[in-house]
């Protein structure tokens, strides 16, 4: 009878710290979980421990010494047989682990993504500055906080957090982070509205939106107890790996949710971490919606994260020749740089990095796209600069104001492969926008704005051959100058001329540099040029 109340006060017990354990760390019922390894693990060591504990203090062989608790042999008696799974238990899993890994299945993980070798100005069409993100993250945040701080209703009881998840709304990137409670005491006086607005970056404008919303934010990564955002999803789902990162979005009517993919393991155990599924959470209401990873709306823009697609990417580029090629010989080794941006194309976000040789030269051999919701992956060989030597380039051609370049996006200037960076700042504010030839990365180009810029850039292509986007289409005539006449409009200096034989007036403006040549010629000589068709007078674009 009593050997029965000890196992009951074992089994009540060890269900108690299971449950405060569960509750707390949220481990998935799953074997693929290393989470749920260990809370097995550990629960049988602590029923063991429960279990024999008042036999082997009763049997008094247990006492404190100088080196603490000590267990004399022999004492545990058939309690020691738990201790024993544990151990077997722990044994499965270190084997596990190792079965798993790339060390083994070199090749599996070297075909986890699908990699398409595509053409870059086929792909990547000439680039819209309505439709890129002229902002950083780092710089998007220091808008959002500059926006709540004027927020004075809610700045008191509630902050920004810190997701600032880049997506695109109808058709516009723009980055959307919800707000969060300030402080225990601020979630227990406003959890019953929930959280009020999130905030709406627009990435090409600069607009800062507090979006307010009708019903607030019930279901987050600030909430407690049930309404903790991760803690719902594993009691509606506690089969299910949530990734590591869960996304905060919008759709296109504003609503807010959180974008949850799964993992889904593709080799042994623990190994090959792809995504499954996605399930889509309203961030409001809590309602749940269970995807295939294949079929989530396409407003969706995050599924993959970008660390997920570059590791999957570096996989495929160090694996080629099985795992101790990468290591020792590293023939034909690949890999990404050590950053990325966002890109978007074709209504989707799609994470961009360089793609280089393992030998560390300053040299990428191509680039590569992932889609963040298909995995899509399209690899573009352009041999150029590294990211990190295009952004010293621009940092040099503004040294003395000690700007610092953010990572580069990558855009089609006038079919040039062109990388394109922010130069912010001690403050983190932007203050001029660089253009850096990726073949080429001398050529740099340096503006105070982003229309200046291209302007600067184009005119550095046609100083050095390079046909640009800009007067691809332009008309060229030759002829002698009949009339030449000097004038300045605001402020700037501008050459009027004519030529004989035809009534078109031609305007050459002297703020393009290649235009200044201008001024060598006068009435009589003949002039070689590129010009822009107009109704009152015809812009000069080169002079031959």
């Amino acid at each position: 009878m009593k050997n029965w109340k000890r196992w009951l006060i074992a089994i009540l017990l060890t269900l108690v710290i299971a449950f405060v354990y569960y509750y707390i760390n949220l481990p998935a019922l799953n074997i693929h979980s290393a989470g749920f390894w260990w809370f097995v693990i550990l629960m049988v060591f602590v029923f063991a421990i429960v279990l024999s504990f008042r036999s082997v203090w009763k049997s008094g062989h247990v006492s404190f010494g100088k080196k603490g608790l000590d267990i004399q042999k022999g004492t545990m008696g058939p309690y020691k047989y738990l201790f024993y799974l544990g151990g077997v238990l722990l044994l499965i899993f270190l084997i596990g682990s190792i079965l798993s890994s790339p060390i083994i299945n070199a090749k599996k993980y070297q075909g986890l993504m699908q990699v398409e070798e595509r053409d870059f100005t086929e792909d990547i069409k000439e680039v819209d500055f309505n439709t890129i993100p002229l902002l950083d993250r780092d710089s998007a945040a220091i808008l959002g906080s500059r926006k709540m701080g004027s927020m004075v209703d809610m700045v008191s009881q509630f902050e920004v957090a810190d997701d600032y998840t880049q997506i695109n709304v109808n058709g516009k990137p723009v980055r959307v982070t919800p707000l969060r409670y300030a402080s225990p005491i601020k979630w227990l006086t406003n959890q019953k509205n929930g959280i009020p607005a999130y905030i709406k970056i627009d990435m090409t404008t600069q607009d800062t939106e507090c979006v307010k919303l009708t019903d607030g934010i019930r279901y987050s990564e600030s909430e407690m107890f049930n309404r903790y955002i991760q803690r719902h999803l594993r009691f509606r789902y506690p089969t299910y790996i949530f990734a590591d990162q869960i996304f905060f979005e919008i759709d296109d009517e504003g609503t807010p949710y959180w974008i949850c993919p799964v993992k889904k393991f593709n080799i042994g155990l623990f190994g090959g971490v792809t995504v499954g599924r996605v399930v889509l959470c309203n961030a409001v209401t809590g309602e749940c919606t269970d995807y295939q990873a294949d079929e989530v709306p396409t407003w969706v823009d995050k599924v993959y994260q970008a660390e997920l697609l570059m590791q999957l990417y570096d996989y495929h580029g160090m694996l080629q020749h099985g795992y101790l090629n990468s290591v020792l010989g590293q023939r034909d080794c690949l890999q990404t740089t050590n950053g990325y941006n966002y890109i978007a194309m074709n209504d989707d976000v799609w994470v961009y990095s360089g793609v280089t040789s393992v030998s560390g030269d300053q040299s990428n051999v191509g680039f590569v796209l992932m889609n963040q919701r298909t995995m899509e992956t399209r690899f573009y060989r352009i041999e150029g600069a590294i990211e990190d030597s295009a952004m010293s380039s621009a940092e040099g051609q503004v040294q003395n104001l000690g700007y610092v370049a953010t990572f580069p996006l990558l855009l089609n200037i006038s079919e040039e492969p062109t990388y394109f960076m922010a130069l912010k700042d001690s403050a983190g504010l932007v203050k001029k926008y660089a253009m850096v030839n990726i073949q080429k990365y001398q050529w740099v180009a340096i503006g105070d704005t982003v229309k200046e810029c291209k302007k600067a850039y184009n005119a550095l292509l046609s100083t050095n051959g390079i046909r640009t986007s800009e007067n691809a289409d332009d008309l060229e005539i030759t002829g002698k100058i009949a009339t030449y006449v000097p004038v300045v409009i605001d402020g700037n200096s501008h050459v009027y001329f004519t030529l004989e034989g035809d009534k078109t007036v031609y305007d050459a403006d002297l703020t393009n540099s290649e235009l200044v040549k201008i001024i060598a010629y006068k009435a009589g000589d003949f002039i070689s040029m590129f010009y822009q068709d107009g109704d009152i007078m015809s812009n000069v674009t080169k002079i031959k």
